[in-house]
């Protein structure tokens, strides 16, 4: 009998020692992903008139693949430049016209996959359409990549304009033969924008808002977009027609990371 008390003696000591080190362990946990600042709101809350046809979340945009950090296809800005869209999107309605968003907040993880796409040379399977007279060693040098973006400090948005009654857009089939974004317009990959020279996110000069080579409907059109904008309180960035800011900055220095989902502007 001593031997069996000794026994359970010694396993009542190893359970008890066990259970000690179970309590006082610390519980890895996954760290919380962050949320938008209360200043930031979905665009569809301020003006659900806009049309949103966000690309990052799909496989049409440069890379040919979703960006890291787009969960839902969504548009987040700071509020005060979601309502002087809604000023915009008011004047542009009584005109028979809708604006329509590309992009809008962009997580740093989204700046950051874009800059690992940039480094890898081999990766051109969307060169055709995006960049075709752009050699992919010049994306940092020429500025179309950068390891920052406004857009991640949320008042930064890409966009064109769409007469009105809006024609459904057909989606982009991956594989499908690519046109480059400055043919015309028949040629481009079919949207339902008024015709503005190039397509969104084309790596051309002919992008530049004033280009002198885009003339006629073309021009007008990127005009009417920019004084529209303008008198909203946003300044165009001058290599890009569909890239505008909203002034002052809610966030002038602030690179925000929480990912494009409902859940990050829950609440506000």
């Amino acid at each position: 009998m001593t031997d069996i008390a000794t026994v359970f003696r010694t396993l009542a000591a190893a359970a008890a020692a066990l259970l000690a080190v179970t309590v006082t362990a610390p519980v890895a946990q996954a760290r919380p992903e962050p949320k938008a600042p209360g200043e930031f709101v979905s665009l569809r809350s301020v003006d659900p008139t806009i049309i949103q046809e966000m690309r990052y979340p799909t496989a049409h945009d440069f890379m040919g693949e979703p960006v890291d950090g787009y969960r839902q296809s969504l548009c987040i800005l700071t509020r005060p430049a979601a309502e002087a869209l809604h000023r915009a999107q008011l004047r542009l309605l009584r005109q028979g016209y809708s604006l329509k968003v590309y992009d809008c907040y962009r997580p740093q993880r989204a700046v950051d996959h874009f800059v690992r796409w940039a480094k890898d040379l081999d990766d051109q399977k969307m060169k055709a359409e995006f960049y075709p007279r752009v050699d992919k060693t010049r994306l940092f040098a020429d500025g179309y990549i950068a390891e920052k973006s406004g857009h991640s400090r949320g008042s930064t948005v890409d966009l064109t304009l769409v007469r009105l009654p809006a024609l459904p857009t057909r989606p982009y089939r991956p594989g499908e033969k690519l046109a480059p974004c400055y043919a015309p317009r028949a040629e481009r990959f079919p949207d339902n924008s008024v015709d503005m020279g190039t397509g969104f996110d084309c790596f051309d000069t002919l992008s530049h808002t004033d280009d002198p080579r885009v003339q006629g409907v073309q021009r007008a059109n990127r005009q009417f977009l920019k004084e529209t904008l303008t008198e909203a309180g946003f300044v165009n960035l001058a290599e890009e027609w569909w890239h505008y800011t909203f002034r002052p900055e809610l966030f002038p220095d602030t690179y925000f990371d929480f990912p494009v989902a409902r859940r990050s502007v829950a609440g506000h």
